[in-house]
């Protein structure tokens, strides 16, 4: 992507059944800490490194997988086969989930005394809430975009992009109001359209849904951004979300963020600027070492 100035390192490690998992490090100068970015479902890592560079000049050292049956990942996986792109594998998302916690395991061997905080963007931040459940003591901080209350009635498993069609579209005009992010989708041969059902099956779809817990392992800062009209999960949805980590989980420090009119990617909306600059913030005030 032109313009950036991160340096990245392209890595793998193989998971407990023998997939290589392809992993990506872009190094601050000075670390103050570490961000694990999760990505979501029809993307990979690298897709988001107009996010990265602004972390990494903040000084955030990043590190960020294509999860499997994604991106690099999903095309090794699959021997090339680009149509089997979004298929798991064995284990499923079960062994999706251990993937990402995997590759946290490896941040923090190689950052010893750097705070780790978790980026789950979409289907990521479904995982994410998930390991916040039951492994948050991994973890400093948890930061959820584009994320969702867990349940069939406030977590649209349908056609995302209904509300914002037009003829002439890309058929990703629910991602952003910049007509450009689509675009660039539907052009990308990595990224791909797709349903959890169709790809994952109705037993792993059905191990998204779930409330936060109320017996959380660990009093983790969890901040929620979303856009109002993310037609994914959208303002109630996250409002419920965060409710519930509050007085379920009984979370001492949650924020919510809801961006007026923005859509599902919120970096990457007209004003993703100011997304940014609040997660950086968040982030500076709770991960303060080295700073």
């Amino acid at each position: 992507m032109a313009g950036l100035t991160a340096i990245r390192q392209d890595r793998t490690f193989m998971d407990s059944y023998g997939i290589a998992i392809h992993f990506y490090q872009w190094k601050a100068e000075t670390p103050r800490a570490v961000v694990q970015l999760a990505h979501g479902l029809g993307e990979y890592a690298c897709r988001h490194e107009d996010v990265v560079e602004r972390l990494v000049q903040a000084g955030y050292t990043v590190y960020a997988d294509d999860h499997r049956g994604h991106g690099r990942t999903g095309l090794e996986q699959w021997g090339g086969d680009a149509k089997r792109l979004g298929r798991l594998g064995p284990g499923g998302l079960g062994a999706t989930v251990d993937e990402v916690r995997q590759l946290t395991m490896i941040v923090r061997s190689e950052n010893p005394g750097l705070p780790l905080a978790l980026l789950g963007h979409s289907w990521g931040s479904l995982m994410a809430q998930q390991i916040l459940d039951e492994h948050g003591g991994d973890l400093d901080a948890v930061v959820l975009t584009g994320s969702a209350y867990r349940t069939l009635r406030h977590m649209n498993g349908g056609d995302l992009n209904k509300r914002h069609y037009r003829p002439g579209g890309t058929g990703y005009e629910w991602l952003s109001r910049d007509e450009s992010v689509g675009a660039a989708f539907a052009a990308d041969p990595l990224a791909f359209s797709a349903r959890a059902v169709k790809l994952f099956g109705i037993a792993d779809s059905l191990r998204l849904l779930g409330r936060p817990t109320r017996n959380p392992v660990a009093d983790v800062p969890v901040l929620i951004q979303s856009g109002s009209d993310d037609p994914f999960g959208g303002a109630r949805s996250v409002e419920l979300l965060a409710r519930a980590y509050r007085e379920r989980s009984r979370l001492s420090d949650v924020e919510l963020i809801v961006y007026p009119d923005a859509r599902h990617e919120i970096f990457k909306e007209l004003d993703g600027e100011q997304a940014m600059m609040d997660t950086i913030g968040w982030l500076d005030s709770r991960l303060a070492a080295g700073s």
